[in-house]
């Protein structure tokens, strides 16, 4: 368990005593425990239970944390989740609709599940009780709408680790299987965890799927070489293609490309990827290209989307994991960050990066506790004394500046001056028109303080939709005033969206993928930006932080004029 886990665990029991009407006293000392459990600036799971008393935590809330390492619950957590509907917990995943809400929505209209609540807004009986207006009611059947359509939906980093548990069971008991679908071009939401098995026997197949715990296949929607079934825990789709020996290559290629892709060929004349497939013998991936008489294209390039493009620019060396030279976009607990300055930089340094770019909440983010100007000379102190100790290694002096309602930044031109590097980001509010966030976005860009934008689209994926902009608008004005975009790499945001971020590169505005990181665990996240990123066509040139430490100095002070 992360800490991030832990500390939902302990939200969700803090907000099923708020709706239950538990004893303050009680709800009180669950978020002190959350409280500091986001200070630890170590991995929870590992302490024992006197470290956890140590790190803040009273003996009761840290045994009850131990009994969750233990057996994944503990007394009160249990008793609520079973006084409280299943429908009603997943209520609480409503943004802007506390816990007291949820109790009056339950208890005076017996609403205990989106379904239910769905019907009360389409007819209106929501705004009808103390508390709920029209314009909530109407927010709120927006949301459920979005949470429905998107309930099975799982995020890639959520998919790719029950990929990997499901593929190491399958190969452990000596089965060759490789992920298709969604999973193997890297999607950034799967809808089917998709996978091709080779076997000369479905029987055995079932036979041991049937001792994996974490799925469970359903018969009546399968067929003979095509098995289907559902995740235990979230009840997502899972489908399993039935290859033999012979014809595994064929099969899990067809699964790992769109049916664009599969239909592409040389020149419209000469045989298709599908053709390949239909006729000839191949050993390998590489050979049905060769055999097409086309280059090969890595799995995530095979959307067959810019097939076209790529086939007349040649397939570009896309970014690897160990082209990254340092993080950039990255929190501390200056801010809202789990883990100290130091925490941070030596955590890179350990790992072999060559820098770190902090770049904490402005002042505007008071709730996540941004940086007064006293404070910013604060860290700037603390990093001077960094870079001196820990040379070569550097840490850079970014903020993320909060764009403000009228496109500004939130701090005046001799505070902007001081910093190496800044991301500009929209934090609040989020409700725009695409006319008016388009504008802000670029008033922000045309700012020469300006050198990454951040998140530009401010979506959570599965959770809230980005607020709309003019995406070629934002983009050529980042390729004229020479700022960055951000790949947001949080599994959470992925912004700026693949398919975007190949106009981007088009255009020739660099990417970087930024973690975003909260914690020190948070750094991993760059991980899937890259994958966003490759899906773009992005290469280590194209790529910010690829850049080395004394390249990504120059490039800064050649941005701020120096």
């Amino acid at each position: 368990m992360t800490n991030k886990d832990i500390i939902k665990t302990f939200r969700l029991v803090t907000s099923l005593m708020e709706l239950h009407g538990a004893n303050p006293f009680k709800t009180r000392a669950y978020s002190s425990a959350i409280q500091s459990m986001e200070n630890a600036g170590t991995p929870l799971f590992e302490l024992s239970a006197d470290q956890l008393v140590e790190i803040g935590l009273s003996k009761t809330m840290a045994g009850k944390l131990i009994l969750l390492f233990e057996t994944g619950t503990f007394k009160e957590l249990s008793e609520l989740k079973e006084e409280t509907p299943e429908g009603v917990i997943e209520m609480m995943g409503l943004s802007g609709v506390g816990p007291k809400k949820i109790a009056t929505l339950w208890k005076e209209l017996e609403i205990d599940s989106l379904e239910k609540l769905k019907v009360a807004c389409e007819e209106n009986k929501v705004q009808t009780l103390k508390g709920f207006a029209a314009k909530t009611e109407a927010k709120i059947l927006q949301q459920v709408i979005f949470l429905q359509e998107n309930r099975k939906r799982l995020h890639y980093a959520k998919a790719e680790v029950i990929a990997l548990n499901i593929l190491t069971f399958l190969n452990d008991k000596g089965f060759k299987a490789c992920t298709s679908g969604e999973l193997s071009l890297h999607r950034e939401i799967v809808d089917t965890l998709s996978f091709t098995v080779e076997t000369e026997s479905t029987k055995a197949l079932i036979g041991i799927l049937s001792e994996l715990d974490s799925i469970d296949l359903d018969e009546e929607r399968s067929i003979p070489l095509t098995l289907r079934g559902a995740t235990k825990d979230t009840g997502s789709l899972i489908e399993i293609y039935v290859a033999s020996p012979q014809e595994y290559i064929k099969l899990s290629f067809k699964n790992s490309a769109t049916p664009a892709h599969l239909q592409l060929s040389k020149d419209n004349v000469s045989p298709s990827l599908n053709d390949i497939l239909r006729k000839e013998d191949v050993v390998s991936y590489k050979e049905i290209y060769e055999k097409a008489g086309l280059p090969f294209f890595p799995p995530e390039l095979r959307e067959g989307i810019f097939d076209e493009q790529f086939l007349k620019e040649g397939i570009p060396t896309l970014v690897e994991d160990h082209d990254l030279r340092g993080s950039l976009h990255n929190h501390s607990d200056y801010s809202d960050g789990q883990n100290t300055l130091r925490e941070m930089a030596e955590f890179l340094k350990n790992e072999g990066y060559e820098y770190l770019g902090i770049s904490d909440h402005s002042k505007t983010a008071f709730y996540a506790n941004g940086l007064s100007v006293e404070r910013i000379q604060k860290q700037h102190q603390e990093i001077d004394e960094l870079n001196k100790e820990l040379a070569p290694f550097k840490v850079f002096k970014g903020i993320e500046s909060d764009i403000l309602s009228d496109g500004s930044l939130d701090y005046d031109d001799d505070v902007l001056a001081t910093f190496d590097f800044i991301v500009a980001s929209i934090h609040s509010p989020l409700t725009m028109t695409k006319e008016v966030a388009t504008k802000r976005l670029i008033t922000a860009i045309e700012n020469p303080a300006t050198t990454i934008l951040g998140h530009p689209t401010g979506r959570l994926l599965l959770r809230r939709e980005g607020y709309p902009i003019d995406h070629k608008a934002v983009i050529d004005a980042c390729a004229k005033h020479n700022v960055v975009i951000e790949i947001n790499s949080s599994p959470w945001r992925l912004d700026l969206d693949w398919r975007w971020a190949k106009y981007a590169l088009d255009q020739g505005v660099k990417l970087s993928l930024n973690p975003d990181a909260h914690a020190v665990e948070g750094y991993a996240d760059m991980h899937f930006g890259l994958l966003v990123g490759r899906k773009a066509g992005l290469t280590k040139e194209m790529t910010l932080n690829a850049l080395s430490k004394d390249e990504l100095e120059n490039y800064f002070n050649t941005k701020k004029g120096k």
